[in-house]
């Protein structure tokens, strides 16, 4: 086919393709892209921008990368696909390998799947069957953070917020779990025990109902952009313990290396029963998750009326994109990406905290490659987008939360560009 000019695409788009969160037709502003490379989009107009969300937190080393390109380029001359059901394949295995080795050393097994949805799917049916093959059927609910976020498949949107989250119109359709006040201490505040009292109460008077705690851990993303204390965590991975329920963790947006450690979970030197990676497993070059799990409950699985996980999607370790995710994580083991995120973090310190003395702006807060100016009121994206565009780069701001994860290569003179804009943009509100 022949391309499009540039009025051609930008019709058709609107008259046939849903984007997300958008309505259809889609009457907010659209920008069409030409290519990407390092940290830059390139528009079809022919602006440059420099990309402050490394395109929803997943190609932490940009686009268009050299290695990432080659790993795909040798597989696909030997395969595409192959069904994983009786087969099994080099890029798999070895993923799974590499997995086992960078996550807590109780997790040895790994179910590959399609999205971040999908592993937080994954991840509840495993704790529903771990507990069905132990004789206690009845543990079907789970505990969660209200203003968490984990997907919008039906059992992932069941551990969103109903009230305050984005499927409050599909709540009477959902599965009604366990929900508590989400963690206010901040990250860094003054520890106080009595912040799990809500916590332990649940677990206290429904733990026999429940099958697991499910939460991000340290940073709450699409749900408010909060960084909260480790201790909510470690003290979790306890009252778990205690009350007979799996914990999992939801590391889908801050696995590799996002908040400074290589999971969140690290801030609290624990291990989860369960837990679920994606985004930016395979750099943003195709969609891959993982959900992994400990021998314990993968054994425990043989004992049951199955015998074995009833899950299987098709495109299950698809060879492309596990080859692809090897290479991503070789390529981030190449370099001290640490010292990388930690330069950002300081930036974007610096860089935000002007933010701070603005009248729309309520709270500025950073941690790792993950920098957050909350607003007094909701932005208007129809006007804040183009904005942006015409800073020179690409945000996509949500409800009152103006942010930016940009990529680990991101270059200081770039990461002051993107933080300029974010200030320049928010003085203009009324």
């Amino acid at each position: 086919m022949q391309p499009l000019d540039l009025n051609q695409l930008i019709e058709l788009d609107r008259r046939h393709l849903w984007h997300p969160y958008a309505p259809m037709p889609n009457t907010g502003p659209v920008f069409p892209v030409r290519s990407a490379q390092g940290v830059h989009i390139q528009l079809e107009t022919g602006e440059q921008l420099i990309d402050g969300m490394a395109s929803w937190w997943t190609c932490i080393h940009g686009y268009n990368h050299p290695r990432l390109n080659q790993a795909a380029h040798a597989q696909i001359e030997r395969m595409s696909h192959v069904m994983f059901g009786g087969l099994t394949h080099q890029s798999a295995v070895q993923l799974a390998q590499k997995l086992v080795q960078l996550t807590p050393d109780p997790l040895q097994h790994v179910f590959f799947c399609d999205s971040g949805s999908v592993a937080v799917e994954v991840a509840m049916k495993m704790a529903i069957q771990y507990w069905h093959s132990r004789g206690q059927p009845h543990k079907q609910n789970f505990l969660t953070f209200r203003r968490g976020y984990h997907g919008d498949t039906f059992a992932a949107m069941s551990v969103c917020d109903p009230v305050t989250g984005m499927h409050h119109l599909f709540r009477s359709s959902l599965v009604d779990q366990y929900f508590v006040e989400s963690p206010r201490i901040p990250f860094a505040g003054e520890w106080q025990d009595e912040a799990m009292t809500a916590f332990e109460t649940l677990l206290a008077e429904h733990g026999d109902n429940i099958a697991a705690a499910i939460f991000e851990p340290v940073v709450q993303g699409a749900g408010g952009m909060w960084f909260y204390h480790p201790n909510y965590v470690r003290r979790a991975r306890e009252l778990c313990d205690r009350y007979g329920v799996l914990l999992i963790l939801d590391e889908i947006a801050t696995g590799f290396g996002r908040t400074g450690r290589m999971f969140a979970c690290d801030y609290a030197g624990i291990c989860p029963d369960i837990l679920c990676v994606g985004k930016a497993l395979t750099g943003g070059f195709m969609s891959l998750a993982a959900t992994l799990t400990t021998a314990h409950i993968s054994q425990t699985f043989a004992q049951g009326e199955a015998g074995v996980f009833m899950h299987g999607p098709t495109f299950m370790a698809n060879p492309l994109a596990c080859a692809v995710a090897l290479e991503n994580l070789d390529l981030l083991a190449s370099y001290d990406w640490r010292s990388r995120v930690s330069a950002i973090a300081d930036q974007l310190k610096s860089g935000l905290e002007p933010c701070r003395d603005l009248p729309a702006v309520k709270d500025v807060r950073v941690l790792g490659a993950i920098g957050v100016v909350e607003l007094h009121e909701p932005v208007d994206m129809a006007v804040v987008q183009p904005q942006f565009v015409a800073q020179g780069v690409w945000l996509r701001p949500f409800g009152r939360l103006v942010y930016t994860m940009p990529p680990y290569i991101t270059q200081p003179e770039q990461v002051a560009a993107i933080a300029r804009a974010i200030h320049t943009v928010i003085a203009q509100m009324r």
